[in-house]
């Protein structure tokens, strides 16, 4: 079997990864790909997507997965599908519930799914006045697309109203920012929420949470993520049957309603207030690093993956392992405000139900370089959150880079 991968992170690397266990007869290729992903497939330089696919074509691919928001933002799945290829992902038109905030937040009021109250504009006096009449604190995003980083969380009015301008203005985002998003700040507990789906049907994969900020205590600046752990004990069955009633299935409707059938990943960044589901945004792939705890879980990956693309969930059950996944991103001396010098990765041992899931990495004189922000992920199993917590930090213990900086505290809201 002949399967692509879009991406170049540890997302990427983990579904590779965890298809290999299940079927030792697949012949991987990476668009781009990473220093460490060499050693599972090959790695491809063609930017250009009709190039692509039509190599896809030339080589009889069988399965391509993206990765990447930012491949589907470029509509990389419509040009595949116009080659009749089998691809995995959701189309231009349905990739805007992550490519545009606004296109999404309107959606959710549309389609009367709860989110936060909120204002979608490119007028800084209509921001201004939104802004005066919220209580404090205030969230403005970037419309557009921004590696996970389009978000601040501003403590006062005054920060709330900068923070918009920087955006209005090009400064902060560039384009991306040039419509802001500001919206009242919900106060509960997240969740992360992932759905294969196939247009009409769809599985729920076990409810992961991440860490966004750098630093333990959720502290420092907001990044791509720096850890994960999944299943969340917080995500209780008559939770889960609301999200799925009144989010998930509304959203698939209401895509096919707009001429957008929705098939792929998606993703809800929920927020639990009061017992009641709030989407906060959609993304339309694997999160990352929560793909990373996803997928050593997942009995059938590939059959899921596979029912999507054909249309056939209906006939398929999800199988999922009795055990517990802990995800910590290790990153570079300066991340994320600025790059690293390039270093070589040391690696002692690695121990018995862990794995290293590698992301910002070359490969130099057949020596594996940390080159990049985050640069690979180290993933335990356990029969509990606690279990699985020990053996990521023992692998973390083993690896070695100079500068090297990652939380201590992945898990700490199950592990206290």
């Amino acid at each position: 079997m002949k399967i692509m991968i879009l991406g170049s992170g540890a997302r990427e690397y983990s579904i590779a990864l965890a298809f290999k266990k299940i079927q030792k007869d697949i012949e991987f290729y990476f668009m781009p790909g990473n220093g460490a992903t060499k050693a599972l497939g090959m790695n491809l330089n063609i930017k250009d997507l009709n190039e692509l696919a039509n190599y896809a074509k030339e080589i009889n691919i069988d399965l391509c997965i993206v990765g990447s928001e930012t491949f589907l933002a470029d509509g990389v799945v419509d040009i595949f599908k116009n080659l009749n290829l089998n691809i995995f992902g959701p189309s231009k038109a349905a990739a805007k519930l992550e490519s545009s905030k606004a296109f999404m937040k309107d959606f959710l009021k549309k389609y009367h799914i709860k989110t936060a109250r909120y204002l979608n504009t490119k007028d800084i006096n209509e921001a201004k006045k939104f802004i005066e009449n919220l209580n404090l604190p205030i969230v403005v995003k970037a419309d557009g697309l921004c590696a996970g980083k389009g978000v601040i969380i501003a403590k006062t009015h005054q920060e709330a109203l900068e923070e918009t301008q920087k955006m209005l203005s090009g400064e902060s985002f560039g384009e991306a920012g040039k419509c802001v998003i500001i919206e009242e700040f919900l106060k509960g507990f997240e969740l992360s929420v992932f759905a294969i789906c196939d247009g009409e049907d769809f599985v729920l994969l076990p409810v992961a949470q991440d860490h966004k900020k750098l630093l333990d205590n959720d502290e420092g600046p907001n990044t791509g993520g720096m850890g994960a752990y999944a299943p969340s004990s917080l995500a209780n069955q008559e939770l889960l049957e609301k999200i799925q009633k009144n989010i998930i299935i509304p959203t698939l409707k209401g895509m096919k309603e707009e001429g957008a059938e929705f098939c792929g990943v998606l993703f809800a960044g929920i927020m639990v207030v009061n017992e009641e589901p709030y989407v906060l945004e959609f993304n339309v792939r694997f999160g990352d690093p929560e793909c990373e705890v996803l997928m050593p879980l997942i009995e059938n990956p590939l059959e899921l993956i596979l029912a999507a693309t054909q249309k056939n969930l209906k006939n398929i059950a999800v199988k999922i392992k009795n055990q517990c996944a802990v995800a910590v991103v290790c990153a570079s001396e300066n991340y994320p405000y600025k790059a690293s010098p390039k270093s070589e990765i040391h690696i002692k041992n690695i121990p018995e139900n862990s794995h290293i899931s590698y992301a910002g990495v070359s490969l130099e004189q057949d020596k594996l370089m940390a080159d990049g922000g985050r640069i690979l992920v180290c993933v335990g199993l356990g029969e509990n959150i606690q279990e699985a917590k020990n053996k990521a930090y023992e692998l973390c213990a083993n690896v070695d880079f100079k500068g090297k900086q990652f939380r201590k505290d992945i898990g700490f809201w199950v592990c206290q």
